[in-house]
């Protein structure tokens, strides 16, 4: 099994077969939709003290958020185990900092923040659809390809973040230009593929008979990838926004 996603590795899934206290399909969606509501909630919270206090109070939980949520997804990853206590903390600290980046757009953009939240959830669902259906069938050289193209993005964030540290950027793909504007949207392709890749690996772990808390690691793979989406949402509208 082929996943890009850095928390759903090829061999999360090895060697549970036949465990007493198995993974389903029904109790990973549960588990994912509790993960969501949590980070809406704590998205909220920052969301409000950007109404009531403006958008500068909200840095504290933007950057706590961001940083913690960073340092918990990473014992998750480590931990999976542990996972049933660390995946609810990370979605509490991830909606934090999506609540307070949220605002930051939001402050320069009004109205982009409902579009991106629709977005993001009209083509959750929409690959849903398309992957329950048949319509879209992660093969083997649907896999390669995905994970091809997010390794390449990856890189390209990898390299703009170290250049930043000397004053310097990636032309053109960050700037609200053609190519800029191309670049996010091939970026949202390939976050949005990499769901249909979460789809079948959560799929093929529940039918490998995964232990129980391995519903937890599941659902909060799902949400890693998620929450890459909306970013990318951002992103892509904030470029067309600033065209105008």
């Amino acid at each position: 099994m082929r996943t890009s996603n850095p928390a759903l590795k090829a061999d999360t899934f090895a060697g549970y077969v036949g465990v007493e206290q198995a993974m389903t399909l029904d109790g990973t969606v549960n588990k994912s939709g509790l993960l969501l509501l949590l980070l809406v909630m704590a998205a909220g919270w920052s969301w409000r003290v950007f109404i009531t206090q403006g958008v500068e109070a909200t840095a504290p939980y933007l950057w706590g958020g961001a940083l913690g949520g960073f340092a918990v997804a990473l014992v998750t990853v480590f931990k999976k185990e542990w996972s049933a206590v660390t995946a609810p903390l990370y979605a509490l600290l991830e909606g934090l900092c999506l609540g307070g980046l949220s605002a930051f757009f939001e402050a320069q953009f009004p109205g982009i923040v409902i579009q991106a939240v629709a977005l993001t959830f009209g083509t959750l669902f929409a690959l849903l659809m398309a992957y329950k259906s048949g319509l879209i069938r992660a093969t083997e050289n649907f896999k390669l390809g995905v994970v091809a193209a997010t390794g390449g993005i990856m890189l390209i964030y990898l390299a703009t973040i170290a250049l930043g540290f000397f004053g310097m950027q990636v032309p053109y793909i960050h700037e609200s230009g053609v190519i800029g504007i191309g670049f996010s949207l091939f970026v949202v392709v390939i976050a949005a593929l990499n769901l249909v890749l979460d789809f079948d690996f959560i799929e093929q772990g529940a039918a490998h008979g995964a232990p129980k808390y391995m519903e937890w690691y599941a659902a909060f793979g799902l949400m890693v990838t998620l929450i890459w989406l909306y970013l990318e949402m951002l992103r892509l509208l904030s470029k067309l926004r600033s065209r105008r």
